[in-house]
């Protein structure tokens, strides 16, 4: 089980960020454009930004919709728009391309750390506001437990991703191995099913994702909870958030929130979230509902605002989506 969280969580978070800084290019993630920040600010569209998923394209033809329903409950424009990196909804957040955003645990953190989100709603799933993550490995790869990893190609979906990389990073650290070092290689393959895929298909020894991702992937590979497993779960991480940026004018972000709840509560709308990130519903939350994550940063004597990058990725052009969606072909 996941072991309690100690000083060598420093050392790997900041070898996080700057893995996020090279980290190689992905494929297969569709995107959309941003608005500029000076043409955001003359705008009255309130732009939504999400974070990249295994079909960026089916999430923003989810969102659309969510964002269209919103829409037609408040009087307001929102547009809704997929980045290509988790950093990418960090950085439109903070530079005013976007004034909503579908932020993850470490994303919000990082959001809130340099003042660009506050929360408004946290999503459910199977009833809960929190969530795991697992280390998977084929049943047949000889890896049993956390230190068999060294010397084996690593699979995860994003740099950013919590509980894809920066929780299972922590973990490895408290195993005795440095990601850096230790592993034959780290692989950004653009989304939790991917993940699972290349597990399964032989890409990758090992990987890690949210709980439990295989079965997402299990029409497709009927038999991948059986020669998938999962040698390591995690403590729980607090669900993904719709937060909003602290310029946006409070009775707009209320009436969204409100909105937003009203939306989640009707049962004709359950597939339609459920199509944007396996949500099976919105409760509003407050900022301190993360405080928990934070102290395990305060435990480990670290300060979120040192792990803030200098520079995120802003999302990609119409030019470099073209390319990145050509490159999948």
């Amino acid at each position: 089980m996941f072991r309690k969280m100690s000083l060598l969580m420093a050392a790997v978070l900041a070898f996080m960020l700057v893995a996020s800084a090279g980290a190689p290019a992905r494929t297969g993630a569709a995107a959309t454009d941003v608005p500029t920040a000076a043409a955001a600010a003359n705008s009255d569209t309130i732009v939504w930004a999400f974070v990249p998923s295994e079909n960026s394209q089916a999430v923003l033809d989810s969102a659309q919709a969510l964002a269209d329903l919103v829409s037609s409950k408040t009087g307001l424009k929102i547009k809704p728009v997929v980045a290509t990196e988790f950093a990418g909804v960090v950085e439109a957040m903070c530079n005013g391309q976007a004034q909503m955003g579908a932020l993850n645990t470490f994303g919000y953190v990082l959001a809130s750390a340099r003042k660009c989100a506050d929360v408004g709603v946290v999503s459910i799933r199977n009833g809960s506001t929190s969530y795991r993550g697992q280390f998977i490995t084929k049943k047949d790869s000889g890896i049993k437990k956390i230190v068999d990893l060294k010397g084996k190609t690593f699979c995860r979906p994003d740099p950013l991703s919590t509980s894809g990389w920066v929780i299972p990073s922590i973990t490895l650290r408290a195993n005795g191995l440095d990601p850096a070092k230790d592993l034959k290689q780290v692989v950004d393959v653009g989304g939790h099913d991917a993940v699972v895929e290349n597990v399964y298909n032989g890409n990758c020894d090992a990987g890690s994702t949210f709980d439990d991702a295989r079965g997402n992937i299990e029409a497709k590979y009927p038999d991948v909870k059986e020669k998938v497993v999962v040698i390591e779960y995690s403590a729980p991480i607090p669900n993904d958030t719709v937060s909003f940026a602290p310029s946006l004018d409070a009775a707009k972000r209320d009436a969204i929130v409100k909105a937003l709840l009203e939306i989640a509560k009707d049962t004709k709308n359950a597939d339609m979230l459920k199509k944007v990130y396996n949500w099976t519903g919105l409760v509003e939350a407050k900022d301190a509902f993360f405080n928990d994550f934070r102290q395990q940063l305060d435990a480990a004597k670290v300060k979120i605002d040192d792990l803030v990058p200098k520079k995120t990725p802003a999302p990609a052009t119409p030019a470099a989506t073209m390319a990145a969606t050509a490159a999948s072909k």
